[in-house]
């Protein structure tokens, strides 16, 4: 089975990283300092502009100046790792489906999300960067069953007949998502994975 991952609070914990350097460069450009929960207030995936309220510009300023912070400083979700090397031992083959921004200043997305997977020892077949259409990428390469945070893009892969586990989050926790599977870990994942395989067979 071709199994598509997302990568960023799906297999790796990104809105801490991003939310820490996202308040930092809040109270440099502001000259106020920062000193919230930030957490509690993300109900949207684009929380950037929503929490700060940035422009385009403001929003790719920070980019280049910390995107590569962030990235870098991401941690692993629970089991994760661990989940993925079974899927893949047992015969799948996987394939990372990411938004991660490439072209910007002075940060390789695509070498720090490497040593990242590296670190971590996670196996995979593709690594595939900065696609914003995962509908027609997962309709292009066959991808069977993507595992998302994102409940928009399991919206759409699911009105057009692809398979796909919703990793439950702050910004998502709230949605009804009906008739999408929602988890809220990977040993969960597992159990979902391994139910489509044996319908699928």
């Amino acid at each position: 089975m071709k199994i598509g991952i997302d990568i960023d609070d799906t297999t790796f914990i990104t809105v801490k990283s991003m939310l820490k350097y996202a308040d930092k460069f809040e109270a440099e450009i502001s000259g106020e300092p920062i000193n919230r929960d930030s957490f509690g207030l993300i109900k949207d995936r684009y929380y950037l502009k929503v929490l700060y309220g940035w422009d385009e510009k403001t929003k790719f300023d920070f980019f280049n100046k910390y995107y590569k912070n962030v990235l870098k400083e991401c941690t692993v979700m629970p089991d994760a790792d661990k989940t993925i090397r079974k899927l893949k031992e047992e015969g799948n083959t996987i394939h990372f489906i990411t938004a991660r921004l490439m072209n910007i200043k002075d940060c390789d997305t695509e070498a720090i999300t490497i040593q990242s997977l590296k670190k971590s020892n996670i196996p995979y077949d593709s690594l595939n960067l900065h696609i914003s259409d995962k509908l027609s990428f997962c309709q292009k390469n066959q991808i069977n069953l993507l595992i998302e945070d994102s409940y928009e893009t399991c919206r759409e892969l699911a009105d057009n007949g692809i398979k796909s586990i919703l990793m439950t989050t702050k910004m998502n926790s709230d949605i009804d998502a009906k008739e999408i599977i929602r988890v809220n870990n990977w040993a969960e994942i597992y159990r979902e994975v391994e139910k489509y395989r044996k319908i699928e067979k």
